[in-house]
C-alpha cells in the first residue's frame, strides 16, 4: 500500500509542477489562489506534504483536471 501512496505522490508532484508551468503561474501565485502559505505549497510540489481533500479540489478547479487526472488515477 505504500508503494502504491509513494507512487501516486510522485505523479501528483510531477503533475503539479507540469500545470503550474503550462499555465506560467508562480509559486506564490499558486499559494495564493488555494489559500495557503508559498512554503506550503512548495512541499506540495516537492512531495514533502500532502494536500487536504478540499486543497485537491482546488488545484484541480484551478487547471480545469480532475483529482484522479493529479493523483496519476486517469490520463485526463
Amino acid at each position: 500500500m505504500a508503494i502504491i501512496v509513494n507512487k501516486m505522490m510522485q505523479i501528483f508532484c510531477e503533475r503539479l509542477k507540469e500545470l503550474r508551468g503550462l499555465y506560467r503561474y508562480t509559486q506564490r501565485q499558486m499559494a495564493e489562489k488555494i489559500g495557503i502559505s508559498q512554503p506550503s505549497y512548495i512541499r506540495y510540489e516537492n512531495g514533502t506534504s500532502e494536500p487536504t481533500l478540499e486543497n485537491l479540489v482546488k488545484i484541480a478547479n484551478i487547471f480545469d483536471v480532475s483529482a484522479d487526472y493529479l493523483l496519476g488515477r486517469s490520463d485526463y
